[in-house]
């Protein structure tokens, strides 16, 4: 990761209080980068490396926006952020999966992802918009349909590609570790400066491709994961000047649109609760955010309950 002028502070610190007595603590890195990779403040370290998980997807996407797939079936900036979100399964979001695969006339059976606990089709997982996506790009290039969530897969070739190509590696990314998501797609292992980074490049206006996956996120945030959830209410609340999406196991990435910075944060112990308190705490503290932001973010995300709640010790300083 190209390193400019930065600042670097220590870890932050995330505690759970219950009437002001702590009760139990996590601990987070963050980074944030510039559109150039250059790293700006560190929080931690910047070269913690961790599976990206679902905050890759936007990125999984440019594989949709890149191929012509978008024009070819008619899809919409709707069907675009559902192609990127984790939703929660919703019969609207659902629906948005399967007019994605109905524009390109392919079956919902030929989804690969899980069916959820309880449900009865795999439109209702998660991830069904991501794989609706990939097998959008298939039909459109005439790849196979059977075998798409495999790494050397032409469609996920294509993806790892283009994050390399984003990220300036040399090669087409061989060198990322890859392992299975638990929707069957591949996730790769990286530093957490280069998700930031990724994220200021996405956010930086730069190209038209990652515009209309930024414009269709914060369009759309219903979509991208649900009411009430993180970065549904984050995107609502900040009207097109924020882009953000979750991975599991404590990873959020944010990017400042139109100003190509990216914030990067993994939460050791893969806590939710300690990343989105992390995430407010520091949107609040760069002036991503205002403090009306912050505060009715806070009210669902820091504030847990009537005896307890979240505190974040630790600062990013920017130069």
């Amino acid at each position: 990761m190209t390193r400019g002028k930065r600042n670097q502070t220590a870890e932050l610190g995330v505690s759970l209080l219950r009437e002001g007595i702590i009760e139990s603590t996590h601990r987070a890195q963050a980074v944030v980068c510039d559109e150039r990779g250059r790293t700006l403040s560190v929080a931690g370290s910047g070269e913690t490396a961790t599976f990206a998980r679902s905050a890759l997807k936007p990125f999984q996407a440019l594989a949709v926006t890149t191929t012509g797939t978008l024009e070819r079936y008619g899809l919409t900036d709707k069907d675009l952020a559902i192609i990127c979100s984790s939703h929660q399964g919703k019969i609207d979001q659902v629906r948005q999966v399967f007019n994605v695969l109905w524009r390109c006339d392919i079956d919902p059976s030929a989804l690969q992802c899980p069916i959820p606990e309880g449900k009865q089709s795999p439109l209702e997982y998660n991830c069904s918009g991501k794989h609706a996506g990939m097998l959008a790009v298939c039909q459109q290039l005439n790849w196979g349909l059977n075998s798409y969530l495999q790494r050397n897969h032409p469609v996920q070739q294509l993806i790892l590609g283009k994050i390399a190509e984003l990220l300036r590696m040399p090669g087409a990314g061989e060198e990322f570790i890859s392992a299975h998501d638990d929707c069957g797609a591949p996730t790769y292992f990286m530093q957490l400066g280069q998700m930031a980074a990724l994220y200021a490049r996405l956010s930086s206006g730069e190209s038209l491709d990652m515009e209309r996956i930024v414009r269709a996120m914060t369009n759309h945030p219903a979509m991208v994961a649900g009411d009430g959830e993180f970065d549904t209410e984050l995107m609502r609340l900040t009207a097109g000047e924020i882009v953000s999406k979750a991975g599991a196991e404590g990873v959020q990435c944010i990017g400042k649109v139109g100003e190509g910075m990216g914030l990067a944060i993994k939460v050791i112990d893969g806590s939710k609760r300690a990343k989105y308190a992390a995430a407010i705490h520091l949107l609040r503290q760069v002036g991503w955010i205002s403090p009306t932001v912050a505060d009715s973010l806070a009210e669902t995300f820091v504030n847990l309950g009537k005896y307890k709640r979240l505190e974040v010790v630790g600062e990013l300083l920017l130069p």
